[in-house]
C-alpha cells in the first residue's frame, strides 16, 4: 500500500513547483521550470510531484525515453528534491512509491543522476541510502574538480608564471552581458576544431537564460588591445560558482589569459562562495579522464569530488518494503 500520491507535472503546477524549488535543501535554479523548459522540444518531460494528502513532499525533474524515466537529461545534475524537514524514513518511502508508480505505468527502469554534495544547502544524501536499499546499480561516475574557497587557496608555479605573463601583456577582464563575442570568436571555433562539436547552448538559448536568470548566469571575457582572447561562462548558485564553458584563443602565443581570469574569479569575484567548480574532465560516461585538463584544473588548487549516476529496476520497489525496524 502506497503512502504518497505521485502526479505527473503539468503547466498548472508551475507555481507550486517553483515555490518548492526555492525552499528545498537540494535544489538550484536549474530545477526552475523556466530553465528546464528552454529546450523542452528536445525532451518528453515526465517530471513528478509527490504529495501526502495536499502537502507537496518532493519533486523529481525527469523526462521519458521509451520505457525508462531519466533524471532530466537536459540538466547537468538532478535527483529527488526535498526540504530539510524530510526525514530518511520518508525518502525511502517516497522512492518506493515512485518506483511503484513507474512500474504500474509500464516503466522498466529509473535512471537517477545525483546532485553533487557541494550544491546541497544542507546534507541531503538520504536518497543515496534509499538507492542502496533498492539495489540500484552505479552506471556512471564523473570526477569534478573543485576548490573549497574557505580553505587556503594555492596555485602552482606554472599558473603563477601565467599570471605574471598576463599582467605584463596588460590584459583586461570584463563581465559582459553579451555572449555573442565569446560564442562566435572563441567557443564555437574551438569546439569545432578540437572536438567537432558545438556548445550545448546556442547563442539564442544562453541569451534567453541570462534574461531569465540574470543573477545566476555570468560571462567573463579577457581582452588584449580590445580583442577578446579568452573567457568563461559561470553558473552561480548559493554555494557554488560553476564553470559552464571555458575557452581561449589558440591561434597565438599563450598570453596567460585564463591564468589571469581564474585568479580573479577565485581570489576576488567569487571568493565569498563556498566552492568553485571547474566541472568534469571525463568522457565516455566517466570511464575516460582527460589527464591534461584535470591537471590544469588541479594546478589552480582544485581536487576531486564525484558525481554519480544510478539505474534501478522499477520492480525493485518491493525491496523497500519491510526494511524499517
Amino acid at each position: 500500500m502506497t503512502k504518497f500520491t505521485i502526479k505527473k507535472y503539468d503547466q498548472n503546477d508551475y507555481l507550486v513547483w517553483n515555490d518548492f524549488v526555492a525552499q528545498a535543501k537540494n535544489a538550484t535554479f536549474l530545477f526552475h521550470r523556466d530553465f528546464m523548459e528552454y529546450h523542452k522540444d528536445r525532451f518528453e518531460d515526465f517530471s513528478l510531484l509527490v504529495f501526502e494528502d495536499e502537502k507537496l513532499y518532493a519533486i523529481l525533474p525527469a523526462n521519458k525515453k521509451g520505457k525508462a524515466l531519466y533524471s532530466h537529461q537536459g540538466l547537468t545534475y538532478g535527483g529527488l528534491v526535498y526540504n530539510e524537514q524530510t526525514k530518511q524514513k520518508a525518502v525511502i518511502e517516497i522512492l518506493r512509491d515512485i518506483l511503484f508508480f513507474l512500474n504500474e505505468n509500464n516503466f522498466d527502469t529509473l535512471h537517477l543522476k545525483t546532485l553533487p554534495s557541494i550544491y546541497q544547502l544542507k546534507p541531503a544524501e538520504e536518497i543515496l541510502y534509499g538507492l542502496f536499499l533498492a539495489e540500484a546499480k552505479l552506471v556512471r561516475r564523473d570526477s569534478l574538480s573543485v576548490i573549497d574557497l574557505q580553505q587556503e587557496k594555492t596555485m602552482s608555479k606554472i599558473r603563477k608564471r601565467g599570471l605574471k605573463k598576463a599582467i605584463s601583456n596588460k590584459l583586461i577582464i570584463k563581465e559582459d552581458n553579451d555572449f555573442e563575442l565569446f560564442w562566435s570568436k572563441i567557443l564555437i571555433p574551438n569546439l569545432e576544431k578540437t572536438h567537432d562539436a558545438i556548445p550545448v547552448h546556442s547563442i539564442e538559448e544562453i541569451n534567453k537564460l541570462k534574461s531569465l536568470f540574470p543573477e545566476n548566469i555570468h560571462q567573463f571575457n579577457v581582452y588584449k588591445n580590445d580583442e577578446i582572447v579568452g573567457g568563461t561562462t559561470i553558473f552561480e548558485t548559493k554555494n557554488v560558482a560553476h564553470c559552464q564553458y571555458i575557452s581561449k584563443k589558440t591561434d597565438q602565443e599563450d598570453l596567460g589569459s585564463l591564468d589571469y581570469l581564474f585568479h580573479y574569479l577565485i581570489h576576488e569575484r567569487f571568493s565569498e562562495k563556498r566552492f568553485f567548480d571547474f566541472g568534469i574532465s571525463n568522457e565516455n560516461q566517466g570511464k575516460k579522464l582527460n589527464e591534461g585538463l584535470a591537471y590544469w584544473k588541479e594546478s589552480f588548487g582544485a581536487s576531486t569530488i564525484v558525481h554519480d549516476f544510478y539505474e534501478v529496476n522499477t520492480a525493485n520497489y518491493t525491496k523497500l518494503e519491510d526494511i524499517l525496524i
